[in-house]
């Protein structure tokens, strides 16, 4: 690699615990999407649900990550330790993985993502903590970008290796939901082996009740105006479950429909570093905005395309607005979140957005079943307007502050 690339991503000073997060994050992302990619078809064409049930059932999943996630940050506030939390939420993943294989009713299947996402809820706000109390405030939208790019890197391989073994195993959902917990144990294994967490910094003052009404006014306004702005922006950033929903209701096959996800990740994967990278650099408002003007153009994508070929940039479009902001608005909460309630401020950031994350699924699934994807993904984009209106005025309150 060229001297002046180097310099730019900054590899060699990213702390190997990061490294090795990211790798955690990738091995759990295989495993994970190999289910997730296959799931939404399995409920509606093997057990018939409705859209409107997987919406729901991707909505709570979801939304109860995001509740666990603002008790596992305040507690590792409290401990003061973030490093056996994410484990004990990866290792929780990795034992209820087989529960999905042996799943028989849609019942079953919505109790094993629930238990499922309690798992990613209670490693979430620890892990984006301890990245932030690792690594340097000039290096932190590289090291979420980093992060962010090789847990994509796992939702590649994941929908990949389900068409894969779809194909060879003639559309065995069980088979394929067995061989995705191999990745998820290796995940385990290479937390607890190969991050060191570092040690408190002396000084460093004592969180006593992290979430407590106190500990809420140290977090400043921006930082609010951060949550609020997210929230909006989740509304229109509803279940990735819905693009494949798109692109079977355009005749794609069957077998070849988690090929969307692959496509989607790509995109996402070669951009959530380098979109870290210039956010170190010239700053983190431009590159979000950019991002949500991307996810504008996706939903129209989605919503007016009538064959594979329109739906499929829409695809691609959705995949470059992750990338270009789903890191950056980690950064952003480490930046304006104090180091000791680094937690509590991931976690309240993310239940925030896991409420909106269930509202959005529900709506969409109301809106599809009523409205059909049109409707689903024009209101997509009017809710990415509203964000994108709003994100202006906190760039310049965060000038001022």
């Amino acid at each position: 690699m060229p001297s002046h690339s180097r310099s730019l991503f900054r590899w060699r000073e990213i702390p190997g615990s990061v490294w090795a997060l990211g790798l955690v994050s990738m091995f759990m992302d295989i495993s994970s999407e190999m289910i997730h990619a296959l799931l939404p078809l399995y409920l509606v064409s093997v057990l018939g649900a409705s859209t409107l049930t997987v919406g729901v059932i991707e909505g709570i999943a979801e939304a109860t990550a995001s509740i666990t996630k603002v008790f596992s940050g305040a507690l590792s506030d409290y401990l003061g330790k973030r490093k056996w939390l994410a484990a004990l939420g990866y290792g929780l993943a990795a034992v209820t993985k087989p529960v999905f294989p042996l799943a028989n009713s849609i019942g079953w299947l919505t109790a094993a993502r629930f238990i499922d996402r309690i798992g990613k809820g209670i490693r979430g706000a620890p892990r984006d903590a301890l990245i932030a109390d690792l690594t340097p405030a000039d290096l932190r939208g590289n090291a979420f970008g980093l992060r962010q790019s090789l847990d994509t890197v796992g939702a590649v391989l994941g929908p990949s290796l389900a068409a894969v073994f779809m194909a060879a195993f003639a559309d065995n959902f069980s088979t394929v939901f067995w061989i995705a917990v191999i990745p998820a144990f290796f995940s385990v294994a290479l937390i607890v082996i190969g991050v060191h967490e570092p040690e408190r910094r002396l000084g460093l003052r004592k969180v006593r009740a992290p979430l407590s009404g106190r500990e809420f006014a140290r977090l400043s306004r921006v930082y609010w105006m951060i949550v609020v702005v997210a929230a909006i922006f989740t509304l229109a950033r509803f279940s990735e479950a819905f693009l494949l929903l798109r692109a079977q209701s355009v005749g794609m096959p069957l077998a070849v429909v988690p090929a969307v996800l692959v496509v989607m990740n790509i995109a996402y994967m070669f951009t959530a570093w380098p979109a870290g990278v210039l956010s170190d650099r010239l700053g983190r408002y431009g590159v979000i905005t950019v991002g949500f003007a991307l996810l504008v153009l996706a939903d129209l994508s989605l919503a007016i395309g009538g064959g594979i070929a329109v739906v499929m940039v829409g695809v691609v479009l959705w995949g470059l607005h992750m990338g270009l902001t789903q890191g950056l608005f980690s950064a952003l909460v480490a930046d304006t979140a104090p180091e000791e309630l680094r937690g509590t401020a991931f976690g309240v950031f993310n239940l925030v957005s896991g409420i909106a994350m269930l509202a959005a699924s529900i709506i969409a699934g109301w809106l599809w079943d009523i409205a059909g994807p049109v409707g689903t993904f024009l209101a997509g984009a009017a809710f990415t307007a509203i964000a994108l209106a709003a994100l202006p005025f906190v760039r310049w309150k965060a000038k001022r502050s």
